[in-house]
């Protein structure tokens, strides 16, 4: 029996003696002078890691995944693997392997056995896929499986498409975290008309109560001139375009996108880079038109000599 004295040290109510143990295994608290048991079902503290070598009490590996909302079960179920081997790597009989094939087989129904959990499971491999296209991180992705969660509880996703709803979903998290992610990038990812998405997600917004910062293009020069490949130094003097645009009041009411491709622009014609209009529009997906007239409000506003 394992046992481990108690920190905090109390008497017995039956014969006042302080020896009191904890037996971890029964989960209960007993005197060793009487033996009363004074309570059951306690909860072991310690660490949730199990080790049975130095190596593993080394490494300290864990018993399991943490939970996690963008698994549609929440990563609690246990998944019988199609390995087919024992723990010493042999291959298992005939008779056992037909025996794991009707044990995977209903784990599989009993994991996904409502049409709640159907819907999540499906909602769950979208937001998989989306993330992994437009390359969003994983506390994102929590995040839009929190708000596809709550939509389909307040019954927003009876009558709509589940990959609609699960774009909208993602889009409203990279909005909220301000990570720059635009609505035609989510869109043609999830293969979903840009119409049908940009509904779902004001439907979110105006259900959901869901209060949504401004985005900030600031964020949004990195982004494009990585992929143009720009220097730091006018990656800078479009970070100094931009923060001026803002004091003079020309950033509200304009498409973050293009403003940043505008300024990106701008320093570099300044800097001396050699990048066109369209090479820097294409990148951030918007239009030509876009670019050059924002390229011409920033000039005319800030005073610029180009």
């Amino acid at each position: 029996m394992s046992q481990k004295r108690i920190m905090k040290v109390t008497n017995c109510p039956e014969c006042g003696s302080p020896n009191l143990v904890e037996d971890y295994d029964l989960g209960e608290v007993i005197c060793q002078s009487c033996g009363l048991v004074l309570s059951e079902h306690a909860i072991n503290r310690g660490p949730e890691w199990r080790a049975f070598t130095k190596e593993e009490k080394d490494q300290r590996g864990r018993v399991g995944i943490p939970t996690s909302f963008s698994i549609h079960d929440k990563g609690l179920s246990t998944v019988i693997d199609h390995v087919n081997r024992d723990a010493f790597g042999r291959q298992l009989p005939l008779a056992r392997r037909l025996e794991m094939l009707r044990l995977r087989k209903w784990q599989i129904r009993t994991r996904v056995h409502s049409s709640v959990d159907r819907n999540l499971a499906q909602a769950m491999a979208e937001l998989d896929r989306l993330t992994d296209r437009i390359h969003v991180p994983a506390p994102i992705k929590e995040r839009a499986a929190i708000i596809y969660r709550k939509a389909l509880d307040n019954g927003l996703v009876r009558g709509r498409s589940i990959a609609a709803i699960a774009a909208a979903s993602l889009y409203a998290a990279c909005r909220h975290s301000e990570t720059p992610r635009t609505l035609k990038e989510v869109s043609a990812a999830s293969r979903i008309r840009k119409k049908d998405v940009a509904r779902c997600y004001r439907l979110l917004l105006r259900e959901l109560d869901m209060k949504m910062p401004v985005e900030d293009p600031v964020k949004c020069v990195s982004k494009i001139a990585s992929k143009v490949d720009i220097s730091m130094q006018t990656q800078r003097r479009a970070f100094d375009i931009l923060k001026e645009a803002r004091k003079r009041g020309m950033v509200a009411g304009k498409d973050p996108m293009g403003l940043a491709a505008a300024s990106l622009y701008v320093a570099c014609v300044l800097e001396g880079e050699k990048k066109t209009q369209k090479e820097i529009a294409e990148v951030a997906n918007v239009t030509e038109v876009t670019v050059r007239n924002r390229y011409k409000n920033l000039k005319e506003s800030l005073g610029l000599n180009v």
